[in-house]
């Protein structure tokens, strides 16, 4: 369940990162990360924190919810 939620977050990330015409370089730049953490993030290869998720959005100029549209609850 976790995986597949994380593969959501991906690309709900790259989805809005695509939408808003920046590069997983200018984004890992505007928010203080590696391209290589943007890239692990939308390979769904690095659980982005918290707080990285959070500068992505503002980045983005979009919610946090945007970024987890989609993600089923999991009850358990």
């Amino acid at each position: 369940m976790r995986d597949e939620r994380l593969k959501i977050l991906a690309k709900n990330i790259k989805a809005e990162r695509v939408r808003k015409g920046l590069s997983q370089i200018e984004l890992a730049y505007s928010i203080g990360v590696s391209y290589n953490t943007i890239s692990q993030i939308e390979q769904s290869r690095q659980t982005p924190s918290a707080f990285i998720v959070y500068d992505i959005a503002n980045t983005l100029g979009i919610s946090i919810e945007e970024l987890y549209k989609n993600i089923p609850y999991n009850k358990e």
